[in-house]
């Protein structure tokens, strides 16, 4: 039998941001994702003091707004994901697409209809939508105008989105998540607060506020669903780095526990339990901040008591290691933060270190906590491919990383963890959030297009793309043939 149960979601995930193009047809405004420059500084770009959302096609390019054209091309991907067998289908409903402005009081009907055609789509071939309602694409609007979520005027927007969508696709789709890599900001606010240097970023009481305003906005979509329907599914869904102390030190494992309660666990332990933990004390005392420095209300946190998330989505891409006690170690990258080099782990042409075991450790230091569901919604390997003349990628290390991971989710589902699905990120190649580069794939699905914009955007199968559809049809791992063990000639009976 397998060790994942009958109904697992298996599927893959993407973000409108990174993929659809299209950015100023049918109606959709600009998102702060179409203001970021493409390449590996951007992230260097935006955390500029005078970096004011301008796009200057003089100096940069901006490869989000033509991502992989999905949305001229989306009956041909979601056609190939229905050939590899997926279950569900992760992607966002880009916000400014809805409503171009954030503010507007009236949605956007054209941008609407495209979202009723994909879903449809996806329907059609017996996948089920898994729908992330903010993915690092606010309205660029509501970050120029509003200064971005320290705003809590931007609740009410939401909530008025979160409405839209969640009444007109309560018949058709199931599974929703709030926000995507909600504890992001602690690290980089830009995509998940919409907040830069020149509105606040450097300054951690709007980073706490603008979790804040989430935190209750997330509320108000749960509310929102559980009122439509009772068999809706909202979850959070946060970026969860498994954290190791360097050594035994009792400085480090302190910093270590710290560590994990600051990043992996303090969003989610508001969405999930419905309040703030006990160490937030500690936490803001860190920045010189108290609760009194917050505008937080009792009726607030009530909402937030009354309506936490039903399930734990989380990205799980490497771990990372505390060292601090000055030793002599060197660092290496990550997803939106480095950390201490592990000398037990290798790394990913990116330097993320590659720790499927990490996963293991994930799943069940975040089942014990919560005890809620939980589905691992992003994990992959950002990688160089290399077709051949024909663009065919025989991209082995991918298929290598993503078995010795789901081996993990086994391990964890065997430990006794609840684990509803799995959906590998960029199951077909797109821009890159981190790099805003189309060289660093994670695809099963390889798109002829380059950092510079050039190519045919043509689909081909990579090698990995049948390895994955074999693993959907077995639901998991290819079971191997039992071995007839061999007879020990002392065994035989010769009488």
């Amino acid at each position: 039998m397998s060790a994942f149960p009958e109904g697992f979601l298996w599927g893959g995930a993407t973000a409108a941001n990174q993929l659809e193009g299209g950015y100023q047809e049918g109606g959709r405004g600009l998102s702060i994702a179409d203001a970021l420059p493409g390449g590996k500084d951007r992230f260097k770009i935006v955390s500029q003091p005078d970096f004011d959302w301008t796009i200057d096609e003089t100096k940069y390019t901006y490869p989000n707004h033509v991502g992989i054209d999905f949305y001229h091309r989306y009956k041909e991907d979601i056609a190939l994901f229905a050939e590899m067998g997926f279950k569900c289908y992760r992607f966002s409903i880009a916000w400014s697409r809805v409503f171009p402005n954030g503010d507007e009081t009236e949605p956007n009907e054209a941008g609407l209809k495209f979202y009723d055609n994909v879903i449809d789509e996806c329907l059609a071939h017996d996948i089920q939508p898994v729908i992330t309602i903010s993915h690092y694409e606010l309205p660029l609007d509501l970050a120029k105008k509003y200064g971005g979520w320290k705003n809590h005027y931007l609740i009410e927007f939401y909530e008025r989105f979160a409405r839209t969508v969640l009444t007109r696709y309560a018949d058709k789709v199931k599974y929703w998540m709030t926000f995507n890599e909600i504890n992001s900001a602690a690290h980089f606010p830009v995509m998940g607060q919409g907040m830069v240097p020149s509105t606040g970023a450097n300054d951690k009481k709007n980073v706490f506020q603008a979790w804040h305003n989430q935190f209750v906005a997330s509320a108000k979509a749960v509310k929102i669903a559980r009122e439509l329907r009772k068999d809706l599914h909202v979850g959070c869904m946060i970026l969860y780095a498994t954290s190791y102390s360097y050594d035994s030190n009792p400085k480090n494992q302190l910093a270590n526990l710290q560590q994990n309660q600051d990043f992996n666990f303090f969003c989610g332990d508001v969405q999930v339990r419905g309040e703030y933990p006990a160490y937030t004390k500690r936490l803001l005392a860190k920045y010189g901040l108290t609760f009194d420095d917050l505008q937080i209300t009792d009726g607030e946190l009530a909402l937030l008591k009354q309506y936490p998330v039903d399930y734990i989505g989380f990205s799980y891409y490497m771990s990372m290691a505390v060292e601090t006690t000055d030793r002599d170690t060197s660092t290496v990258a990550g997803n939106l933060m480095g950390g201490v080099k592990n000398p037990f782990l290798k790394a990913s042409d990116w330097g993320w270190q590659i720790d499927p075991t990490g996963l293991r450790i994930a799943l069940n230091e975040l089942y014990d906590r919560y005890q809620k569901p939980l589905f691992v919604v992003e994990n992959g390997l950002g990688a160089v491919d290399k077709p051949d003349e024909n663009f065919y990628v025989a991209d082995d290390y991918r298929i290598d990383y993503l078995k010795a991971h789901i081996k993990a989710m086994a391990g964890a589902i065997a430990d006794g963890v609840d684990l509803m699905g799995y959906t590998p990120w960029g199951c077909i190649d797109l821009v890159s959030a981190s790099t805003g580069e189309m060289s660093k794939r994670y695809g099963f699905i390889y798109v002829d297009l380059d950092d510079q914009g050039q190519g045919t955007l043509d689909r081909y199968r990579k090698k990995s793309f049948y390895w994955y559809q074999d693993v959907i049809k077995n639901n998991g791992l290819e079971k191997k043939k039992p071995v007839k063990p061999k007879v020990d000639p002392l065994d035989i009976d010769l009488s």
